[in-house]
């Protein structure tokens, strides 16, 4: 039985009252825990421990979060790692607790991420992640295609030395009666002539395949330490833009000072002055409106379709990864499935003679022979194409999890093209949290800013502008 369509409406409304709800106490919730985490001075007990938790929280983030970097991505020593990520939570729990700049420091660098130093970042640590991955594995895979040549060579010798050494024993089988006559079988191998030889090419593959060793490990090694370099180089690079970006916005008034926020709303309907934002200049952003100006989405198009151009190269990065593991997976299957070949040399040798054999010849008559000599021998042998004693060394497959985490840390960097104008506007905001009063005279000098740009307009005489100290 269907309710009535009066009490299904009721309860649609009812429930979406009460996610409404929920959701209102959820970001109240929010906005009061940041507020607590951006107070330079606790106002309240409950403000100081929610402050304290958090830094507790965020302490022990960066900590894990560094151990994970340090053993799994960069692969130091557990012991180490521990230690040092031990060492980076504590610092980071006390200077988050005891320096509120500390705190504006490590929220500015979220955001950062979303700029072309976070994007250096993600894009260096993708393009280590993935040769760590890849440059190894190609090099392995070219080793055991090497390694099947050598076998192949090494059982195709052992097997042609083995031919010509039942072949000489089958003509030394004959005797010396076998030179009957004006034929005879003489075969000769030349033993020292055909080692020299086995052994020359067997060197000469060892030595590539020692090459191929030695380039996968000085790759690996290389690698590595490019990685562990230039991802260090780069966080502290990150860390250093956020604390560059705090001092231009402490120091400069005009400093990224082009946003039309509520406070600067907020000032001008105060004060009379909202006729100035009717017809606001091209530089002139609203923070709270998601929709791009025509400038920033035109850079937006131009950086994505480099962007274009480097998973194009991690493309081909990768499907050079998998031909490498398919052509070393056929060749070692196909060497493992050579079958040997068995051979089998029968001789037999008769010899015969006649003695006055024309007479019947004139009676048309067959010669009478006369058995003289009769040798029936038979050699059993097997060609192996592969050598015995050779092993095969199996293809190494791509690593999936190593790739995808390449293509996903690709992925984002391309994301941080379309977010960086949020992530520049998320960080104005961030910073003006944490520092109101400093934001308060930011916005009076963009409401001066924009009075001298209405007065020049109008005709009048312009105030003279403050110089600025950061570009």
């Amino acid at each position: 039985m269907r309710p009535p369509r009066g009490t299904l409406e009721h309860l649609i409304r009812t429930r979406w009252r009460y996610w409404y709800l929920g959701l209102r106490k959820a970001l109240a919730l929010l906005q009061a825990t940041w507020i607590a985490y951006s107070k330079p001075i606790p106002a309240s007990c409950g403000q100081l421990l929610t402050q304290v938790l958090l830094c507790g929280a965020l302490a022990l983030a960066a900590a894990s979060l560094t151990y994970c970097w340090l053993a799994s991505s960069l692969l130091y020593p557990l012991g180490p790692s521990a230690v040092v990520a031990t060492v980076c939570g504590l610092l980071a729990f006390l200077g988050l607790v005891l320096v509120p700049p500390a705190r504006c420091l490590f929220a500015l660098s979220v955001p950062t991420l979303g700029t072309e130093q976070g994007r250096r970042l993600l894009l260096s640590w993708s393009t280590a992640t993935l040769t760590i991955a890849v440059v190894p594995n190609v090099l392995a895979n070219l080793r055991a295609a090497g390694q099947v040549l050598r076998c192949v060579t090494e059982g195709s010798l052992e097997s042609l030395l083995n031919t010509t050494h039942w072949l000489q024993t089958g003509s030394q089988a004959l005797g010396p009666d076998g030179q009957a006559g004006s034929q005879g079988l003489t075969l000769q191998a030349q033993g020292d002539s055909a080692a020299a030889f086995r052994l020359h090419v067997l060197r000469v593959t060892q030595q590539v395949l020692e090459d191929f060793s030695s380039l996968e490990s000085s790759a690996r090694v290389v690698a590595l330490g490019t990685q562990r370099v230039v991802t260090g180089l780069f966080m502290l690079g990150l860390l250093l833009d956020s604390a560059w970006y705090l001092h231009c916005y402490l120091t400069d008034l005009r400093f990224d000072n082009i946003y039309a926020t509520r406070q600067l709303t907020q000032r001008l309907a105060e004060v009379g002055a909202t006729h100035l934002t009717a017809s606001p200049p091209a530089w002139l952003l609203w923070a709270a409106r998601p929709r791009l100006s025509q400038a920033e989405l035109l850079s937006c198009l131009v950086r994505l379709g480099l962007f274009t151009l480097l998973l194009l190269a991690m493309a081909v990065t990768v499907a050079l990864d998998h031909v490498a593991f398919l052509l070393a997976q056929a060749a070692v299957g196909w060497a493992r499935e050579l079958p040997a070949v068995p051979v089998t040399l029968t001789i037999k040798y008769d010899a015969k003679y006649t003695v006055l054999g024309f007479i019947p010849f004139l009676f048309n008559q067959p010669p009478p022979e006369n058995p003289y000599l009769s040798a029936h021998n038979s050699f059993q042998w097997e060609l192996r194409f592969t050598a015995p004693g050779c092993p095969l060394l199996p293809a190494q497959r791509p690593h999936t999890a190593a790739l995808l985490a390449a293509g996903a840390l690709q992925l984002v960097a391309c994301s941080t093209v379309l977010l960086e104008t949020y992530a520049r506007r998320l960080r104005h905001s961030i910073a003006a949290s944490f520092f109101r009063t400093q934001e308060a005279r930011r916005v009076r000098h963009l409401h001066a800013r924009l009075q001298r740009r209405y007065d020049r307009h109008r005709g009048q005489p312009a105030q003279p502008q403050d110089a600025s100290s950061c570009s």
